[in-house]
């Protein structure tokens, strides 16, 4: 009875593990048709089943954990602990309910009330940190925690995993290069725990070393790009390389709002505010290309829908 229930419970999971990944590309032409020869393109990582594009490396940090015995059916008392803003977060607490292992999470006080709300939704533990404190608040916490009762946690440490940014190189990165029939000229991803960018750069390159691969981070710690890191004042991931990207951009908090509303109004289109800063770097770049009379097909990440934003004050201001 008790390896027909593991069966049962695996085949579950197994339901929403195979729709993490295979994303749609979205033409973003009206965006640019003042700039002809520019292509530019967003993949919807929206469409993931938890709703972001931290499903992809929440699924190949929780796969390895649970291949090396140290989450899952060996270690059914252990509970996976992490430090989220929120996305990977959602992405844990869902896995953990689909496979059925328990997920305690450290998450800013200053998360969005709906991250807040699917979290509880899918069953996890929520340790709530300091708002001033941003992510690196909860990761103090995490540590705290984990040092404490190490017996308790795997601790799944999303800024320090390779399985994070090796996502990104084993499945995004050939997903892009199979769209764009190898096209693809420039890619643009904000950094967060930096491992969208630093996973999918590597794998570019290797396909084509002259792709430019352009970061993008907060211009202050001070920011409403929320899950964002100002890399010159945050705790810097251990998985993060300052010398991969070939430049990187500063963005501001308000432009990224007014292109969450321009995609929405315009496009039909709903997404978070990294999604809307990527956008709105990615068309910074277009012009420059334009200008110098190049043509390019130039890539930006759309990480999430905005359904955890809605209550963001920017979306009924002028």
């Amino acid at each position: 009875m008790a390896t027909a229930a593991v069966a049962a419970k695996t085949k579950l999971g197994n339901e929403v593990v195979d729709r993490i990944g295979n994303t749609p590309m979205i033409r973003l032409d009206r965006l640019v048709a003042h700039l002809p020869g520019i292509t530019l393109l967003g993949k919807a990582e929206f469409a993931n089943p938890g709703g972001s594009v931290k499903d992809r490396p929440a699924l190949s940090i929780v796969q390895a954990a649970m291949a090396a015995g140290e989450l899952g059916d060996a270690m059914p008392e252990r509970s996976l602990l992490d430090a989220t803003s929120g996305n990977t977060g959602i992405a844990y607490a869902m896995l953990g309910a689909a496979l059925q292992f328990p997920v305690t999470l450290c998450v800013p006080a200053s998360a969005s009330p709906e991250r807040k709300k699917i979290l509880q939704a899918y069953g996890a533990e929520v340790i709530f940190t300091d708002a001033g404190d941003g992510s690196d608040g909860a990761i103090r916490k995490v540590r705290e925690l984990y040092s404490e009762h190490p017996e308790r946690y795997y601790y799944a440490d999303q800024y320090g995993n390779d399985n994070n940014w090796k996502a990104h190189y084993r499945t995004t990165a050939n997903e892009i290069w199979a769209q764009t029939e190898g096209t693809i000229t420039h890619f643009i991803a904000a950094m967060g725990t930096s491992g969208t960018f630093m996973g999918n750069t590597r794998r570019l390159r290797e396909l084509n070393p002259g792709i430019q691969c352009i970061s993008m981070q907060p211009d202050s710690p001070f920011t409403g790009l929320e899950g964002l890191k100002h890399m010159p004042t945050a705790i810097v991931p251990p998985i993060y390389d300052p010398n991969l990207a070939d430049r990187n951009i500063w963005a501001e908090t308000e432009p990224a709002y007014a292109m969450c509303k321009r995609l929405a109004r315009e496009l039909g289109i709903l997404v978070g505010v990294s999604a809307g800063a990527n956008v709105d770097t990615a068309i910074r770049i277009a012009q420059e290309e334009y200008d110098a009379g190049r043509e390019a097909v130039i890539v930006t990440v759309l990480c999430d829908g905005a359904e955890k934003y809605m209550s963001e004050r920017f979306w009924t201001e002028d």
